[in-house]
């Protein structure tokens, strides 16, 4: 895999070598790992969520380009494997095949989410999945957002020096759709007792 070099969170409240390790968080302070799959390109990003602020920690892409489809599965397995084991995510958050108008692309879209997401299976991290529309409407506010409107949002509700690419902001989006949902579970929580 490889992590897009050159973005920083340039929040003031959170120095660049700020790391939460798993033990050190609290129920409502979670890593978690977004996946944008894709049977070439997959994108992946990495935010802390702490105190129901998401902050940045790293994002990239996974190209398995070369090969028969099998080979670039490995890829991408083996990519996310190294993933979880470098920044060891509580929670994964993924975006759920969507229905193409070609079979083919969609059968090998729901490898790849397999390939992803069986990466984390001899691991004690939750999974949730999102629909590209909802991922869409909780970044931007609309499900017919554009990648454009995706990277720019993104860069702007993490504070960030640069924009990431499409594929890498887009997975950033997975785990940031996740964050807001729980941020409004956590508060539902604090209602009902």
């Amino acid at each position: 895999f490889q992590a897009e070099d050159g973005i920083r969170d340039r929040s003031p409240s959170r120095g660049l070598g700020d790391v939460y390790k798993r033990q050190d968080m609290s129920k409502e302070n979670k890593r978690v790992l977004g996946i944008d799959p894709g049977s070439r390109y997959t994108g992946f990003g990495v935010i802390d969520i702490k105190n129901n602020k998401p902050s940045y920690v790293t994002s990239g892409i996974i190209k398995s380009l070369k090969g028969d489809f099998p080979a670039r599965l490995k890829i991408i397995f083996r990519s996310v494997s190294s993933i979880i084991n470098e920044y060891n995510p509580d929670i994964i958050a993924i975006e759920s095949v969507f229905v193409h108008k070609n079979a083919g692309s969609a059968l090998k879209l729901g490898h790849a989410r397999a390939a992803a997401l069986s990466a984390s299976f001899d691991r004690e991290i939750d999974v949730y999945e999102f629909a590209p529309r909802e991922i869409k409407k909780a970044i931007v506010g609309t499900g017919s957002a554009t990648k454009d409107q995706i990277q720019h949002m993104i860069t702007s509700l993490l504070n960030l020096s640069k924009s990431p690419s499409e594929d890498a902001a887009d997975a950033i989006a997975v785990a940031l759709c996740y964050s807001n949902q729980s941020k409004y579970l956590n508060e539902l929580k604090k209602i009902g007792g």
